[in-house]
């Protein structure tokens, strides 16, 4: 766009454009200022301002009325259509109708929130919104704010802590811990102590591979500590892993009954008061009102 547009452009409002359509419509200047609850100068004033811009009369004085010239005829349509769209833009976004909806809605998470929630929102899907396709990633919780932010993905679930103002979060279910351990294991067989449990071999799940963790904090503070003899750094590889080893893990709940008796596991309360942490559904503050954001965090709150 060049200077000279925007000069122009910036002589000019909605209520001019407005005022422009009202001429062309009535024809005479006592009507648009009566429709618009305008003064007949400024009605005036507003003709002055066109005639200058587009260098036209634009509309001649006649004794019916005003009559449009030919430059005023042929801008006619662009500028409805430009009035059009603002006003469809005020209007907010269009109904959102997952039936007829197509695209790709991009998630991100660890595999935990994968497992437990993309099952029950696939579903869904399949039922309701059948043209939609949905692509998931791995993805930690700095890597998935990343990629929200530079638009590579739309959505991350997991717990994020201290999460910067361009975000926003859904809860979806608040998370505890239990212990996981093989379903012959004889430290699970009864009621596990705290000594028993610190004195066990664990299993921990760590991404970037840590062999501490939130539960190493917890039994420091309580004057533990724990043999930690490997880590993993996702949830079924640590589930199969406990399968076939004497080691147990302390693992989210949902997760671990969700899936821990398929690989023959059982799980028990922890002996100690670990940290609760809450579940969400994150997304960039600029889609607050995407409604086919809005529909996804409805079907995953659907799982809470």
């Amino acid at each position: 766009m060049s200077d000279f547009d925007e000069m122009k452009l910036r002589r000019l409002d909605l209520t001019v454009l407005l005022i422009f359509l009202g001429l062309m419509r009535h024809r005479k200047g006592i009507a648009v200022a009566d429709e618009m609850g305008l003064t007949q100068s400024s009605i005036s004033h507003a003709l002055g301002r066109l005639r200058d811009v587009f260098d036209d009369p634009l509309f001649l004085r006649q004794p019916h009325g005003f009559e449009p010239t030919a430059v005023a005829v042929a801008m006619e349509p662009q500028i409805r259509e430009a009035v059009e769209r603002i006003s469809a833009a005020l209007e907010g976004p269009a109904p959102f109708d997952p039936a007829r909806a197509t695209g790709i809605f991009r998630i991100g998470a660890y595999d935990s929130e994968l497992a437990t929630l993309i099952p029950g929102l696939l579903g869904r899907m399949d039922r309701a919104a059948p043209h939609l396709r949905l692509s998931t990633r791995a993805a930690s919780r700095a890597a998935a704010l990343d990629l929200i932010e530079h638009r590579h993905l739309d959505m991350a679930l997991g717990f994020f802590w201290d999460l910067p103002d361009q975000f926003l979060k859904t809860r979806l279910y608040d998370e505890t811990y239990v212990i996981v351990g093989r379903e012959d294991h004889p430290l699970l067989q009864d009621a596990l102590t705290l000594e028993a449990y610190a004195a066990a071999a664990h299993l921990i799940v760590s991404p970037k591979g840590d062999l501490t963790g939130v539960v190493d904090d917890t039994l420091r503070r309580l004057g533990h500590s724990r043999d930690v003899r490997a880590a993993v750094p996702l949830f079924f590889p640590a589930l199969a892993s406990l399968a076939r080893s004497s080691m147990i893990a302390t693992l989210p709940k949902r997760m671990a009954e969700t899936f821990a008796p398929g690989f023959g596991l059982r799980i028990q309360a922890a002996p100690l008061e670990i940290r609760s942490f809450d579940v969400g559904a994150i997304i960039h503050r600029r889609d607050r009102k995407n409604p086919m954001h809005t529909w996804f965090i409805e079907q995953i709150t659907a799982d809470g």
